[in-house]
């Protein structure tokens, strides 16, 4: 119980203080934008490379990431099923899918993985899988529906993926990992260093975006909200529950583990990424919120039933 409370009071604070940034206008009427394209372009890229590349690459193939895959991808799937139905667009339907199913793996989920399920490492097979399989494939799914690549050679299109940081970064640090290669240290500090901006400058654009907001859940993006809300709030850890128990019986800690990194909320770098490309932000926003707020008393429950 101690690592949701810890967990969440740390995003909170951090969040409350990009607010008071953002209500001062300390940093100007540009601060938002300068923050998320720092985080985009230059700290997430250097503390993806720098996570990747110090893990033991064999955590892909246990039956833990094999639940977590598929759960990601009934939540993800029920969204776009409904998103197909409703004609929301490619690129609304990419940001919801995400926020239904892309569990915030890094700045909650390292610090819940160590005080709920005591061991830090639980959390990485949640964090490889997204990173190395579902943000790529997002992201360039963004970038061709922007324009960004449409229109060019084949060539030119699959190559998507190698040109976004975020996702360049992923793969270079899997494949040093991968090479069992050892970075050095005067390569390696500088980077561990710029990557420390990565989630700070997350959370401060975060919390300056909800600066002159309306409530959550209003206008035009009020259905893709809530749904996303629900399936990533009760409908993603259910799906993880039922997979983990039912198909690969798993019973004590290992299912605890999975159901409980499947009932994190959405991670807030999902706002980064509709901020950058111009699509859905408060869809992003509204569902990061409010799934935070909602995965708390879900977490709890976990806890207290299969702990």
């Amino acid at each position: 119980m101690q690592g949701v409370l810890t967990g969440f009071a740390v995003i909170a604070v951090v969040i409350a203080v990009g607010y008071v940034i953002g209500r001062r206008g300390y940093l100007g009427e540009h601060g938002r934008e300068v923050l998320t394209k720092l985080a985009f372009h230059v700290a997430s890229p250097a503390l993806l490379f720098t996570t990747l590349a110090g893990t033991d690459l064999s955590v892909i193939f246990s039956s833990r990431l094999l639940v977590t895959a598929l759960s990601t991808a009934a939540a993800a799937g029920v969204f776009v099923a409904v998103a197909v139905v409703r004609r929301w667009g490619v690129g609304r339907t990419t940001i919801g899918a995400l926020c239904s199913s892309y569990v915030n793996s890094g700045n909650l989920g390292i610090p819940i993985a160590v005080y709920v399920l005591g061991d830090a490492s639980l959390v990485a097979p949640v964090l490889l899988f997204q990173l190395v399989g579902v943000t790529p494939v997002a992201l360039t799914i963004l970038d061709l529906s922007n324009g960004g690549a449409k229109g060019g050679p084949l060539s030119h299109r699959l190559l998507t993926p190698l040109r976004n940081p975020i996702a360049l970064g992923s793969l270079a640090g899997v494949a040093v990992s991968a090479a069992g290669v050892r970075v050095p240290a005067p390569v390696l500090d500088p980077l561990t260093l710029i990557g420390g901006m990565s989630v700070p400058a997350v959370l401060l654009a975060f919390g300056i975006s909800l600066c002159g907001s309306t409530m959550p859940g209003r206008g035009p993006d009020r259905l893709p909200v809530f749904l996303s809300v629900a399936l990533k709030s009760l409908g993603q850890p259910a799906a993880a529950w039922a997979l983990a128990a039912g198909v690969f019986g798993l019973r004590g800690a290992p299912l605890l583990d999975v159901v409980v990194t499947s009932a994190l909320p959405a991670a807030q770098n999902l706002y980064t990424y509709a901020s950058t490309y111009g699509v859905a932000e408060r869809l992003a926003r509204d569902a990061i919120l409010l799934s935070t707020v909602l995965s708390v008393p879900v977490l709890v429950a976990v806890a207290a039933l299969l702990g």
